[in-house]
């Protein structure tokens, strides 16, 4: 009996081998319209059948920003942004000075209504059979930038590390209250998301992002797997630095995994951190999806999916979505690729 995609994710991340790689795959812009027009019809669409699925909850909007109130607004942390630049631009932030004095968190209690969870859990049953996650916006760090300003952040960190320190306490205590709320759905497990990484290293410096934002982030991941699911988070960039500590404090599956940030080659790590942790993720979406040649894209997907499955602990997916300047042939190529354990044909 074949294994449904929620058992073959489990699977990898228990490191067994499936005999298929389960795969996410998604599309930006016009991409998945241009593949329309490529083969035909959108019959395509239905054959894409992600592993993994994001089940959205209210901290999706009522906790990130109005993208209705065009091209400027506020969001409920109390920064503002410009929503018509891609990616969006930070006009001014909540925290100008580095206190907390007199700024108060949005408060949950009206988010987390008493009828919050019927959405979701409509979605979780229209989705059975497949891995489940959800999460919120903006962790630890991206928060802190939000609130602070990107540049103002990192000057804290290094400049004002008590009032620095502070700051992510009360953002670690915040998160922490909106994870109790979304662990009482019956999903898999909890998407986080936090770029530390630039394409040369971490963006705070392993020492400081071990100070600030370790501990914090143990509190959450040891949280999650106290309720029993599982921990999944995103990161772009090169991480390679800080990963035997996010292996330490449980993270379960490291997602985007860039390969073109330094020491961020897939290969070398399933070599070194293999046994340890599940990888989501390595297809090149600034290298390989743009710029090679549909055989190449191919060939690269076929090794990721021999070489990063051997043992277990693997997740086929680009780095990124589909991004809006894929050229279509190579989009296409990725389509096929990804699709061909289930004989697709052009």
């Amino acid at each position: 009996m074949s294994l449904s995609s929620k058992e073959q994710v489990i699977a990898q991340i228990q490191h067994q081998e499936t005999e298929t790689i389960p795969y996410t795959l998604d599309f930006e812009g016009d991409v998945a319209t241009r593949l329309d027009g490529y083969y035909g019809s959108p019959a395509w669409r239905s054959r894409i059948d992600g592993a993994i699925r994001n089940i959205s909850n209210p901290t999706n909007t009522m906790l990130y920003m109005d993208e209705t109130d065009w091209p400027q607004t506020t969001d409920p942390y109390g920064t503002t942004w410009r929503l018509d630049r891609r990616p969006f631009h930070l006009v001014e932030p909540a925290l100008k000075n580095p206190s907390l004095e007199g700024y108060r968190f949005p408060s949950l209690e009206a988010v987390f209504t008493p009828a919050w969870k019927d959405e979701p859990l409509r979605s979780i049953e229209k989705q059975q059979g497949h891995f489940l996650v959800t999460g919120f916006p903006w962790g630890l760090f991206e928060r802190s930038w939000t609130l602070r300003g990107f540049d103002n952040a990192l000057m804290d960190a290094a400049g004002e590390p008590d009032f620095y320190d502070e700051l992510i306490e009360r953002i670690a205590v915040h998160q922490i209250e909106i994870t109790q709320h979304l662990l009482e759905l019956p999903v898999d497990g909890i998407m986080f998301s936090d770029d530390w990484g630039y394409q040369k290293g971490v963006l705070l410096g392993a020492k400081r992002w071990r100070k600030f934002i370790k501990p914090r982030l143990a509190r959450q991941y040891a949280q999650v797997h106290a309720a029993g699911k599982y921990v999944l988070s995103h990161c772009c960039g090169s991480i390679e630095e800080i990963l035997p500590d996010l292996i330490e404090i449980g993270l379960d599956v490291y997602e985007s995994v860039q390969p073109e940030a330094k020491d961020n080659n897939p290969y070398e790590l399933k070599r070194k951190f293999g046994e340890h942790i599940t990888f989501w993720g390595g297809l090149g979406s600034q290298s390989t999806i743009p710029f090679g040649r549909p055989a190449e894209i191919k060939a690269e997907i076929a090794r990721l999916c021999r070489e990063m499955g051997r043992g277990g602990g693997y997740i086929l997916s680009p780095a990124k979505s589909l991004q809006p300047e894929t050229p279509t042939e190579n989009a296409a190529a990725v389509v096929e690729a990804f699709l061909e354990q289930t004989e697709f044909s052009r």
